[in-house]
């Protein structure tokens, strides 16, 4: 009957998991193809977009599934499954995780070292009309080696770097935190593909302090205020159109006898100019925007957008607070800088993981909970992308726009996300670090309780307790994913430091987002750079 049972959840959970695929796959290609140019859009930079987002959102979802798992082997009363009371069965599921861990970041090393590199420049080698489709490819290899050599730098790196306590380290607080790596040994290649992950975690890092922090604050806001009226926004427009004509026939009116016009007000004649194409495309635009049916639901829609910007805002202040509280926390209570402010079990009250300790009786609503975080992260990464556009320090790159993102533009996007995915997870560990390591596996502890037998003398009670670093090594399972990321101490020094920086960030945004006024309805959709012809692909 055991096995039965765990050939029908097995059969069940693959159903499930196809099912989820297939919705991501929709989801990326109608997400790209939303923002992809129509004009300079190619198959191949296509493909790798939807594929490389696909990886990202599949990746994001496999820290809930790795929770589900070492919390499903047990029962609510902490004894185990039939089926997982062999350390055999266990030891096949927990490795059956860490392949899919090995398999997804593999993924991700080779698109962000490889794959994505060599499409980026292929498609840049495209706009050299001299070139023929072998020198792209020669060129895009010869450019992408660079990346492939600091991969194995990188491998190599992790495969020898020591992972030993600083001098003067605590040895009873280091040998602590060594055991709770011990299940995972040395071997087939963890520390060097680990290393490797990590290191790209940093860079996820700065994408999450940047884009995601910006926007946690500016999609809830967005949501609630709105846009501008079409209406308003067209009777303006065309007065600025007046204006700016009146302003070009006044310059003209100057060389009417002939004289020619001084190099200043040449200059104003051309800016004026181009300022009168962009007014005159941004009406055609709102006229668009005016007759649009998709418009016109999305005011009828007002009400929800409202009411899911105030639930959006809130998510977001909670994660605020309890990512507020968990580093509080490490830094009063953790074993210090040098070992990565590991924090054994919760010293202050966590609001966020508290809560998922409550939903644990309730299944499944701690894994549909920490499954909305998760995406909600997501959610909000785009949206900061979307709003600032893809920057190098201070160097604005791309802007991403409905129907005029460029191919590199894309491919930029769904690296980022890669990236940012990659931090997440750590993000959500230290958002609710005991329920992150072991899900709502609970323990039995057996305590001495006096009999009113005067031969017995006491007996034995077995309480139940949520999982932590004190249980008995055979009693809980930590997850595959702390196990990944926290591997090396230095990697999870910078990590907090990150975090108080993601609080800044989103306080700043916070307050800039608030400090904005409502948006326009063709927002992104004309700049001063755009074509004619942009205009004719936007409207077709």
């Amino acid at each position: 009957m055991a096995a039965q049972s765990m050939i029908s959840e097995s059969v069940l959970g693959w159903s499930i998991f196809t099912f989820i695929l297939l919705v991501i796959l929709a989801f990326c290609w109608i997400y790209i193809r939303k923002f992809q140019s129509r004009q300079e859009s190619e198959v191949i930079s296509t493909i790798t977009a939807i594929c490389a987002l696909a990886i990202a959102l599949i990746t994001s979802a496999l820290l809930p599934v790795d929770i589900f798992l070492v919390s499903f082997m047990k029962y609510p009363n902490g004894t185990y499954k039939e089926w997982a009371a062999s350390n055999v069965t266990r030891g096949h599921i927990e490795d059956t995780v860490l392949y899919g861990y090995y398999t997804l970041y593999s993924i991700i090393l080779f698109c962000v070292f490889l794959w994505i590199p060599f499409v980026y420049f292929f498609y840049e080698e495209r706009d050299d009309d001299n070139v023929n489709t072998c020198s792209q490819v020669k060129n895009a290899l010869k450019y992408t080696i660079g990346f492939a050599v600091v991969c194995v730098m990188l491998l190599v790196i992790g495969a020898f770097v020591p992972l030993q306590p600083p001098p003067g380290q605590n040895a009873t607080q280091w040998e602590k935190v060594q055991e709770i790596f011990e299940e995972l040994g040395s071997s087939h290649g963890l520390p060097a593909l680990s290393f490797s992950i990590s290191s790209l975690t940093l860079i996820g890092m700065l994408a999450v302090i940047t884009y995601t922090a910006y926007g946690m604050s500016v999609l809830p806001l967005n949501l609630i205020k709105g846009t501008r009226s079409v209406a308003y926004e067209r009777l303006e427009n065309t007065e600025d159109i007046d204006e700016v004509e009146h302003q070009i026939e006044e310059l003209k009116f100057k060389c009417k006898d002939g004289r020619p016009l001084s190099s200043r007000d040449r200059n104003n004649l051309q800016e004026l100019e181009g300022k009168l194409q962009v007014l005159k495309r941004r009406g055609r635009h709102l006229e668009i925007a005016e007759r649009n049916c998709c418009s016109k639901f999305g005011r009828a829609l007002r009400p929800f957008k409202i009411v899911l910007g105030v639930f959006f805002i809130l998510v977001a202040l909670l994660l605020t607070v309890a990512l507020f509280i968990s580093n509080l926390d490490k830094a009063l209570h953790s074993a210090g800088i040098s070992t990565g402010f590991i924090v054994f079990g919760t010293n202050l009250t966590n609001p966020l993981n508290e809560l998922l300790l409550v939903l644990q009786p309730v299944f499944p609503l701690d894994y549909i909970l920490i499954t909305v975080i998760t995406v909600y992260f997501v959610l909000t990464s785009m949206a900061g992308i979307r709003n600032m556009g893809i920057w190098f320090f201070w160097i604005r790159l791309y802007k991403i726009r409905p129907k005029r993102t460029r191919p590199q533009a894309l491919l930029f996007l769904c690296m980022i996300l890669l990236l940012i995915v990659l931090h997440t997870s750590y993000m959500i560990y230290s958002l609710a670090p005991q329920y992150v390591m072991y899900g709502s596996q609970k323990y039995l502890v057996q305590s001495q309780t006096p009999t009113a037998q005067l031969s017995s003398g006491n007996s034995t009670l077995s309480v139940t307790k949520n999982c932590d670093a004190d249980a008995p090594e055979d009693e809980c399972t930590v997850t595959r994913s702390y196990l990944f990321l926290h591997k090396f101490w230095f990697f999870s020094t910078i990590y907090y430091f990150g975090n108080w920086a993601f609080i800044a960030v989103f306080l700043i945004g916070l307050v800039v987002s608030c400090c904005k006024g409502k948006k326009s309805v063709i927002e992104g959709e004309v700049e001063a750079d755009d074509s004619d012809m942009s205009d004719d692909e936007y409207v077709h």
